[in-house]
């Protein structure tokens, strides 16, 4: 059992180096996983250090392809920063003069989280000009809402030539009621309202813990606000911020993967470093499938018997099923006793991994916004292709459960959020190589 390091040291990829990963049938997951730090957080923590010069420092950074892309966006605009051990990062950020801001175009359009620079940005310098931001290929995210939002505080917001340009010489608060409770433009109505002038008023804002964390990360740089997960946030802007020290959550999404995989091949496992209490709806969903949970303060063990029955799932907003989860929960499904079906009710078109996981012989199959799962008996060793991270991720789980060796090609992807994947689950007992293709 073995698998290649990663790049897990200096968060760098070999240039022009195709990998897979060769994945043999596991018999069940055993030991303890520490999950990495949330890459929906970090990545908008990294952002946030925009609004205060001095020296940032995060801690329980992932070694994830997308902080190394997030990284070289900062220093497009001026802002410098280096790994002080493996997951601490520093971060300095010099004077408003001394920043620029228009951040790298191609590293923008690269990743869709890029889009919460947009409230910091223009928030630190007055304007922002913003490649359309780009990514996982599941479909259309429109920006709009966070058009609205801008506007809304102050700013001239326009699309042109595919940025989005906004500029105001000064925010002010105002109240704003959001048509969806999105992650993104919740983040970025916080991060330009915290030094904007007055009272904004964030009704219909998104609950997830990552707004939380970012939040906190906030108020410990000195932002004033109140309402942090629930539906109405309420901010008193400042007139400037101090730099954060702070630890980025658990990613509960690296959480819900590992569960899917003791899921399909049975086993037991102890996962720390992630709060239990913001998977509660997932965890009531799994034992509904039949994995038995003992739950503690900051950790979650797991049981499984690798004997699955058959559930239904829709994705929601939080404190709702993930969409992020759903790749991975389809392919457990995929050899649950039953007929499953999971509802897609927050973004279109991330079914593409649907013919991935057929060519192990699943029964999966799309009506509308809604996947049907016939279980089967077992699933056979395929080669098949990650397009996205969670897709990705959905093929590592169900190459562990398939009779026989699989390879998954293109796990680029995969490693653009999760921190050695296949290091830890061989460390669980799976036979999984990194393999150059």
């Amino acid at each position: 059992m073995n698998t290649t390091n990663m790049g897990r040291e200096t968060g760098a990829k070999e240039e022009g180096v195709v990998r897979a990963y060769r994945i043999e049938h596991c018999k069940g997951l055993e030991g303890s996983v520490e999950i990495q730090g949330a890459k929906n957080s970090v990545l908008k923590l990294m952002a946030a250090t925009i609004l205060a010069s001095g020296t940032h420092l995060l801690h329980n950074v992932p070694r994830i392809t997308d902080v190394e892309i997030m990284r070289s966006i900062l220093a497009s605009l001026g802002v410098d920063s280096a790994w002080q051990d493996l997951h601490r990062l520093q971060i300095e950020v010099p004077d408003s003069q001394q920043l620029a801001s228009q951040p790298d175009y191609e590293l923008v359009k690269s990743i869709r989280a890029s889009v919460v620079l947009l409230g910091p940005i223009l928030a630190r310098t007055g304007q922002v000009m913003l490649a359309t931001p780009g990514g996982d290929d599941f479909g259309e995210r429109p920006v709009d809402i966070h058009e609205l939002a801008l506007t809304s505080l102050g700013a001239v917001v326009e699309a042109t030539n595919g940025q989005l340009v906004a500029k105001a010489d000064q925010l002010v608060g105002c109240d704003l009621v959001l048509e969806f409770p999105s992650h993104t433009a919740t983040d970025n109505v916080l991060m330009a309202a915290v030094t904007a002038r007055g009272r904004t008023t964030i009704e219909n804002a998104a609950r997830e813990p990552e707004v939380i964390d970012l939040a906190n990360a906030l108020i410990e740089m000195g932002a004033r606000i109140e309402g942090a997960g629930t539906s109405r946030i309420v901010v008193e802007g400042v007139e400037r911020l101090r730099p954060m020290d702070h630890r980025v959550i658990g990613d509960r999404v690296v959480a819900a993967t590992y569960l899917a995989a003791v899921g399909a091949t049975g086993g037991r496992i102890r996962i720390t470093g992630v709060a239990p209490s913001n998977m509660l709806i997932l965890i009531r969903k799994l034992t509904s499938v039949g994995l038995v949970f003992e739950l503690g303060d900051g950790s979650l063990d797991v049981t499984a018997t690798g004997d699955l029955k058959a559930v239904d799932i829709q994705t929601l907003p939080y404190p709702g099923v993930a969409t992020d989860y759903k790749p991975m929960l389809v392919a457990m499904l995929s050899v649950a006793d039953g007929v499953s079906v999971v509802s897609e009710n927050l973004f279109a078109g991330r079914f593409r991994y649907l013919d991935e996981l057929r060519r192990y012989g699943a029964n999966v199959r799309s009506e509308g916004h809604h996947i049907i799962i016939r279980g089967v008996p077992r699933l056979v060793g395929a080669q098949v292709t990650a397009h996205d991270i969670r897709a990705g991720a959905a093929l590592v789980v169900a190459s562990l459960a398939a009779f026989g060796e699989s390879r998954v090609m293109a796990v680029a992807h995969i490693e653009r959020g999760y921190d050695a994947l296949a290091e830890t689950l061989v460390k669980l007992g799976a036979t999984i190589e990194t393999i150059e293709v």
